[in-house]
């Protein structure tokens, strides 16, 4: 463990945000959840710090420091304030990616290169996006045209998945599960923008996307969620009902960027989104943005 009181804004702003989300989980425990005494009236909401401290086996002045961001720990550290947590794997991993609060930002490049634009196209007509780390969509086929929407027709600021699922009227009607999906995203989109304490792009779509009621109150509960395979469903008003495979993959010559794709997961929706995006007029894909 290390102590740590003297260093930059950044990264004591990354170890207040963990200590903010401990603090969040932390209170949402009770005693007798985890089997410890209830003394009459009780004012702390969910567990005391040092019955925390406790749990996990370390100092009860270390759990308030690190709690109130003023230490750096070890990964050993957190894991048993994890457990003691009672977190789950998306939480856990969220708390570990702090480990390394040291690591300096890496500026993504705005343009998509010609491996990445010629990949996006070729998968046609299954829908599929290049996203750079504020998920800002950088390039985009027929396909994901036609399934939500041209993003081409957006200002540069709204062609954002967030923005999309939150802030696009059609899409609660588009996305089967809006709740849930939506829920997800966030929770996944927080995840990384608490990592970027002081970047201005993701400051700038968490206070658009947050305009929405539901955005705000699970943004403000810290909810975080870690990317898993999944099929999503769509209720689209001219294919009708789709099932999609959907698929992210790292760029390992672009580490910063990610390709999406959405693969049909049976025979009515292969064919539906051939018809889909055969049936309509948009401009020539790929699109990328530069700046």
């Amino acid at each position: 463990m290390e102590r740590s009181f003297g260093e930059g804004s950044a990264a004591q702003a990354l170890r207040k945000e963990l200590g903010a989300f401990l603090r969040s989980r932390r209170e949402r425990l009770s005693p007798a959840q985890l089997g410890l005494p209830v003394a009459p009236r009780r004012r702390t909401p969910g567990l005391r710090r040092g019955e925390v401290a406790e749990l996990a086996g370390i100092s009860a002045s270390w759990y308030a420091w690190l709690e109130q961001g003023r230490v750096r720990t070890s990964e050993q550290v957190l894991r048993s304030v994890a457990r003691a947590l009672h977190l789950n794997e998306a939480e856990t991993a969220h708390v570990l990616s702090f480990i390394d609060d040291a690591t300096h930002e890496q500026q993504a490049p705005g343009w998509v290169s010609p491996n990445l634009l010629s990949l996006v196209e070729s998968v046609a007509p299954n829908p599929a996006v290049v996203i750079d780390p504020h998920w800002d969509l950088l390039a985009w086929n027929a396909g994901y045209a036609a399934l939500l929407t041209d993003p081409a027709r957006l200002p540069s600021k709204q062609r954002n998945l967030p923005w999309l699922v939150f802030r696009w009227p059609p899409a609660r009607d588009l996305i089967v599960n809006w709740e849930f999906e939506a829920r997800y995203l966030l929770g996944q989109f927080r995840a990384n923008a608490a990592r970027h304490p002081h970047d201005r792009r993701y400051a700038e779509i968490i206070a658009e996307i947050t305009q929405d009621p539901d955005a705000a109150s699970w943004y403000s509960q810290r909810e975080t969620a870690i990317y898993q395979p999944a099929i999503r469903h769509f209720q689209h008003p001219t294919a009708g009902d789709l099932h999609l495979r959907y698929v992210k993959l790292a760029a390992l010559d672009e580490p910063s960027h990610h390709f999406l794709c959405y693969l049909p997961n049976n025979q009515h929706t292969k064919t539906a989104l051939h018809h889909l995006t055969t049936g309509t007029q948009p401009s020539n894909p790929p699109r990328a943005q530069h700046t």
